[in-house]
């Protein structure tokens, strides 16, 4: 159950109706966001180049959080070159990357990228400062433990980014890691042992399984959410990913039953494990 008694479906629908409202009340509610959100707005407007907006800790976090690339903070050469290549490029990182996410940051600064780093006029326009605060309020609220706890950040985030329109192909959903993971519970798959699964293998078998057009409409977006959260339900250690999976492991053991065999509606009988290594 979710907060006070209260199932995690219902957490999630009531969430939903003012999520940017429940998410900026909880930044405000810790003086460390709160500090890191008006130092963002203070210092913003000034910046111009892709080195000031890396080296301002408060700016560079809360950029990186509202694209959900908060791993960037820990590798400043590759976030270098997705806001010192010009987008527009077929051979700058982002656009080849295939990464929705990626590009989404990449396009937002294309001012910089387009100048090597530098912008003749800073991309931080108010509207662009206030959506940027807008979506790292969310993602601070959806990350936070009670939300995390049975599954409903990850709704919450799955849902607004589906609807969003930016999630256009099966490559969009699979580089962003949340969004994958809500697709890997919602058809039954431990997000450890499917994760021990090469890119290409992974998208086989979703291929078969996720209909992108379909999550394109809201209302089947939510109850796409409100699968996931059921599944967790059934199978909260989905959601724990602090266990590396191992080989037999993704086989199932000798004999247990919710293997990588599970994927193919098979036991632990040959023609299963013979579809399974046509994989490698």
């Amino acid at each position: 159950m979710g907060l006070a008694g209260i199932s995690p479906v219902s957490q999630f629908l009531i969430a939903r109706k003012d999520e940017a409202k429940a998410a900026a009340d909880y930044v405000q509610s810790s003086q460390e966001d709160k500090r890191i959100v008006a130092d963002f707005r203070a210092k913003a407007p000034n910046i111009t180049t892709a080195d000031q907006l890396m080296k301002d800790y408060s700016s560079n976090q809360v950029v990186l959080g509202a694209y959900n690339l908060r791993e960037l903070m820990s590798q400043r050469a590759l976030e270098a070159k997705l806001l010192t290549q010009d987008p527009a490029s077929s051979t700058s990182l982002a656009r080849s990357s295939a990464k929705a996410s990626w590009l989404a940051l990449a396009d937002a600064f294309a001012s910089m990228g387009a100048g090597k780093g530098t912008a003749t006029a800073t991309p931080f326009t108010s509207s662009m400062i206030n959506k940027t605060i807008t979506a790292y309020e969310q993602r601070q609220y959806e990350n936070s433990s009670a939300m995390q706890k049975h599954g409903v950040g990850d709704a919450l985030y799955f849902t607004r980014t589906m609807v969003s329109g930016k999630v256009q192909n099966l490559n969009d959903l699979m580089s962003d890691t949340t969004l994958l993971k809500v697709v890997e519970v919602v058809n039954g798959y431990d997000p450890d042992q499917f994760g021990a699964l090469g890119f290409d293998q992974q998208k086989r078998i979703l291929a078969n399984r996720v209909d992108i057009k379909k999550l394109s409409d809201p209302k089947q977006v939510e109850r796409y959410a409100e699968q996931y959260l059921a599944q967790l339900q059934v199978h909260p250690d989905f959601n724990k990913n602090d266990k590396p999976a191992n080989m037999m492991d993704l086989f199932g053991g000798d004999d247990g039953e919710d293997g990588i065999l599970a994927l193919f509606g098979g036991s632990s009988g040959g023609d299963a494990v013979s579809e399974i290594l046509s994989l490698f």
